[in-house]
């Protein structure tokens, strides 16, 4: 089956206009979801609206409301709510061009490929995502989409280009609040050293198909188990191979020991033989 586009509408820049599909870059991990259920009999609980005091009300009674106040509220019905959406524009201006390092990354949201719609649109398409390129650049604009404005960010990827949805500056936390308390002491050279080497051992390419969410990996395992063994409580023995904390670790001997350095004593100083060569050290033991 096709993937459905997220968005089909038009790039333009200036007096230029690259007809383009957008479609989602990513998608629903395995995650495991779980369903209430009552035991006695076996099925799933179902929810009811409530208002307290009155029990169980109507679906048409319901209103949405915007707490202006603890307890008030301004009621707004669907006919209002959709006179404000802004109208899905099939146009996405590219107002500004910003370095990319300019945009911090708590500002990416969501990923999406984009794609020329058609053959005649591949030239103009290639020439942006080139220029793009060249310049070190990323394109930023804003994308309008069921009833409200994204604000985005275009960049190259490979043969093709990626729109990034970025967050607006009043949906992300200032990093200073929760930084401030650090100290600004430089930390020890030897220490730095020790570090750097053991980043330089552990530095490769990335691979992300290596990595897994262990825990869903292992709660699928849970799930055939349970229904092969028939309802039986199943408890998954995963080894006790965190930390224990309350103990003070001295850094740079973790930190030695992490980048391989065994930390063999010098032999000590001897006489050697009169007239006879030194003796060859002996070969050390690969632990």
């Amino acid at each position: 089956m096709a993937a459905r586009a997220y968005w089909q509408g038009q790039i333009r820049l200036a007096l230029v206009s690259i007809p383009v599909e957008v479609y989602p870059a990513t998608r629903s991990g395995a995650a495991i979801n779980f369903r209430q259920i009552h035991e006695p009999s076996g099925k799933p609980i179902a929810y009811e609206k409530v208002v307290a005091g009155l029990g169980p009300v109507d679906r048409d009674e319901i209103v949405k409301g915007y707490e202006v106040s603890k307890g008030n509220y301004v009621l707004l019905d669907d006919a209002e709510i959709e006179a404000v959406k802004i109208e899905s524009r099939k146009t996405l201006e590219l107002v500004q061009f910003v370095d990319a390092a300019d945009i911090d990354v708590l500002y990416y949201e969501k990923p999406y490929f984009v794609v020329p719609a058609d053959d005649l649109a591949e030239e103009a398409y290639v020439v942006l995502r080139e220029a793009l390129r060249g310049a070190k650049k990323v394109a930023v604009g804003q994308l309008s989409v069921r009833g409200r404005e994204q604000l985005v960010a275009l960049k190259p990827c490979g043969r093709g280009i990626v729109l990034e949805v970025l967050r607006y500056a009043d949906e992300v936390q200032r990093a200073q609040s929760y930084f401030k308390d650090i100290g600004e002491a430089e930390p020890a050279p030897e220490l730095l050293d020790l570090a750097t080497t053991l980043i330089d051992k552990k530095t490769g390419p990335f691979k992300p198909e290596e990595f897994h969410d262990r825990y869903v990996d292992a709660l699928k395992r849970l799930v055939e188990k349970k229904a092969k063994a028939k309802g039986k409580t199943i408890l998954e023995d995963v080894g006790d191979n965190a930390p224990r904390g309350g103990n003070v670790i001295d850094l740079m001997a973790a930190l030695k020991r992490s980048v391989g350095d065994s930390g063999a004593a010098k032999p000590a100083a001897g006489k050697k033989a009169a007239g006879k060569p030194a003796a060859k050290p002996a070969a050390k033991k690969r632990a």
